[in-house]
């Protein structure tokens, strides 16, 4: 029979390594969600007052747009910075992986919206909803497998 050493001092938890990673992807998953949460809302009260101060005067689609591209200028430092914590990489070859990712979820508003609002009959802030509701878990895998993973040669 094999005599296996323990890997921990005597008298700690030896799930006390693991629980600290546990805490961290906790605390990660929490600094997403804010991050996800601060994204939807900067979005929404551009979307929101671009709606407002139009009045239809301009399609919401193209509002869409417009507050996709200013939302993603104002919320990518957050993702850079605070939720994945990049550094040593190219703040603009980030950005672009960054807008990418952000165009495929502009692409789902630009087909998605137009059959429910149009033939559902559902407001443009509520199917806007819908579809947001839809994106946090593919965004954060895809941002944490492609858009910030730690890269070796930059």
């Amino acid at each position: 029979m094999l005599d296996l050493e323990s890997r921990t001092a005597r008298g700690e938890d030896s799930h006390s390594g693991r629980r600290s990673v546990i805490s961290a992807l906790g605390r990660h998953r929490i600094t997403y969600l804010l991050a996800g949460a601060m994204t939807a809302a900067v979005y929404y009260a551009l979307l929101g007052l671009g709606l407002l101060t139009v009045k239809g005067g301009v399609p919401y689609l193209f509002l869409v747009v417009v507050s996709h591209l200013i939302t993603v200028v104002i919320v990518y430092p957050w993702y850079r910075l605070v939720v994945f914590r990049v550094s040593g990489e190219p703040w603009l070859l980030g950005y672009l992986r960054f807008y990418a990712v952000g165009a495929g979820f502009l692409a789902a508003s630009l087909g998605g919206l137009p059959v429910m609002v149009e033939f559902c009959k559902i407001p443009v802030m509520a199917a806007q909803a819908l579809i947001i509701a839809m994106s946090p878990p593919l965004s954060y895998l895809i941002h944490r497998t492609w858009t910030f993973r730690k890269r070796e040669n930059v």
